[in-house]
């Protein structure tokens, strides 16, 4: 048991995100407090497991993607362009406050990101455009694209019935994080409980001995870049929704980069393959309990990106086999040192030396 657990991808995720919980209790004694409000939880780790929902959808879609061994820089785009088109919507209705106008406004921007999963998966899968190339792209248009629904300015909007995705409330418990834990349970289910996982690793592990096998590799290819982009379009909703307004410039920033710090942290390899959700989950609740350890201790915004990079190459070392390999080396060679010295026998002496009587010294 000692060995499977120490063997498990899962186990320095779980010890780094146990660590900064714990220094939050240290500067915050009351940091995993959770009190009951008006019948709602609210406390310091239902606001990480909230303000982490969008990077949690927004990883899931990006493991499948480097399952594939493909990337999806365009990620963070597609969130800007979904929230633009929704605060569009909804602010030029005749009656922003009514749900039919809001389930118009999130059906034409998770319609809109589709599509754009659709350019992206027909630039990878059926003209072989390298990944990076065909999504960077997209993330230089997308935002453009963005900024012209909104003409460059902050969109607000001023509607109940939008503002449930992103701070609304449901059987206690925020409606963002119930969200993002049913795309997790349904990709699970669909990749570990169906054929559909073992395909997806063989196609990112090598492609060509996949399509001689039979699997139609290109079509879920395809599949798993207009999967992120869905993903990627409810997140831009769930962060209008959450400050009822759209802002082009900033919405989804650098979020490609939080979504895949948190595969790589989970333990999914970047060369495709094997892939681990529930490592995904981990890594996403690292990235914003990290941040949030930022803000607690007073620490200035702008250096968060530094403390990202610490802890992510902190991580990923220890969950290197050749770094784990050296460090056990050091430790064993360590160990053995002083037993070594001590039961090392005499030097003996070849038969064609002989040792000089009175004198006991050594002659050829």
């Amino acid at each position: 048991m000692r060995q499977k657990v120490t063997a498990s991808p899962l186990l320095w995720p779980v010890v780094a995100l146990i660590a900064l919980l714990a220094v939050n209790v240290v500067v915050t004694p009351s940091f995993l407090a959770i009190r009951v409000q008006d019948g709602h939880l609210f406390g310091s780790v239902i606001d990480i497991l909230r303000n982490g929902a969008p990077t949690m959808l927004v990883a899931l879609g990006m493991t499948l993607v480097i399952a594939s061994r493909g990337i999806d820089l365009s990620v963070g785009a597609v969130v800007a362009v979904s929230g633009a088109l929704a605060c569009a919507h909804i602010a030029s209705a005749t009656d922003p406050a009514s749900a039919g106008t809001v389930i118009t406004a999130a059906a034409v921007a998770l319609g809109v990101a589709v599509a754009l999963g659709l350019w992206n998966g027909a630039l990878v899968s059926v003209f072989g455009v390298q990944p990076i190339i065909a999504t960077l792209v997209l993330m230089t248009a997308g935002r453009g694209i963005a900024l012209l629904i909104t003409d460059g300015q902050i969109v607000t909007v001023t509607s109940a019935p939008f503002k449930v995705l992103g701070a609304g409330y449901a059987f206690g418990l925020p409606v963002a994080i119930l969200v993002s834990l049913s795309v997790f349970v349904l990709v699970g289910l669909l990749t570990r409980r169906t054929a559909l996982g073992m395909l997806l690793e063989s196609v990112g592990i090598n492609p060509e001995a996949s399509r001689l096998a039979g699997v139609r590799h290109r079509s879920i290819v395809f599949a798993v870049y207009v999967f992120c982009a869905l993903c990627a379009g409810i997140a831009g909703l769930m962060i209008a929704s959450n400050i009822s307004a759209a802002d082009a410039n900033n919405a989804g920033l650098w979020i490609e980069m939080d979504a895949i710090l948190a595969v790589v942290i989970g333990g999914t390899s970047l060369l495709g393959g094997r892939f681990s959700l529930t490592g995904t989950i981990i890594g996403a609740l690292i990235i914003q309990t990290l941040t949030t350890t930022v803000y607690t201790a007073g620490i200035t915004p702008e250096t968060t990106l530094v403390f990202k990079a610490l802890v992510v190459i902190a991580v990923c070392l220890l969950q290197a086999p050749k770094f784990r390999a050296a460090l056990s080396r050091r430790r064993s060679s360590r160990s053995d040192a002083p037993a070594n010295e001590e039961t090392a026998a005499p030097e003996t002496i070849s038969a064609a030396e002989s040792v000089t009587p009175m004198t006991g010294m050594v002659t050829k």
